[in-house]
């Protein structure tokens, strides 16, 4: 599964360097960037939060690797937790304050909002569930938060048909489109989780 997690994660890690290159070596401003770099603290903070809560979480679901390491869970937890924060609430700073691309609108805004938020809340609970030693809902709400985490992965599959067969989406199309990659994160989350705590009930 980490292999897997990891190669989700390739493109989005991919562009968010390609992004920073641009900001760091002062590349032309085109429409298309203005905003980062009139603004550039929130992209950056933004990149380098999500790559490593992509990256380093996607080694949260190798179960021989927890047992072979025990501490590791607990002391990746520690970075995960505010990298996890901190990439949902610059995500949604960004969604209110920067100006609107091409091709974004008021749809996809909203969709930006709700799954962020939902995000940050998710990473929230799951902290607060493991204060209370509640493991299970720790678990649950860990994977909910990474799941949203790595909807920009999913959302490469889920407009590269559309773009191969149609070419460029419109605003609405483009909002549903990437709207749908966070509801098949969420779906195959709550597979899994659901699936865990059958298998558990089953065994008890």
């Amino acid at each position: 599964m980490p292999a897997g997690l990891i190669a989700l994660c390739a493109v989005p890690v991919i562009a968010g360097a390609v992004r920073l290159g641009e900001l760091t070596a002062g590349a032309e401003i085109t429409a298309q960037n203005a905003r980062f770099f009139a603004a550039p603290v929130p992209v950056v903070l933004h990149i380098l939060t999500v790559s490593v809560y992509g990256l380093l979480g996607a080694f949260q679901f190798a179960p021989g690797f927890r047992r072979r390491r025990p501490g590791w869970h607990r002391a990746a937890g520690r970075i995960l937790v505010p990298c996890g924060l901190l990439a949902a609430l610059s995500g949604l700073w960004m969604t209110l304050f920067y100006p609107l691309p091409d091709g974004d609108g008021a749809l996809l805004s909203g969709f930006r909002l709700v799954f962020g938020s939902a995000m940050a809340l998710s990473i929230v609970l799951g902290l607060a569930a493991i204060r209370r030693r509640d493991v299970t809902r720790h678990r649950a709400w860990m994977i909910r938060g990474y799941a949203i985490g790595l909807g920009a992965g999913t959302q490469v599959l889920t407009n590269l048909p559309w773009f191969l067969i149609f070419g460029e989406p419109g605003e609405t199309s483009r909002a549903l489109l990437m709207g749908a990659g966070w509801a098949i994160n969420l779906a195959m989350a709550e597979w899994i989780i659901r699936g865990n705590g059958a298998r558990a009930r089953a065994g008890s």
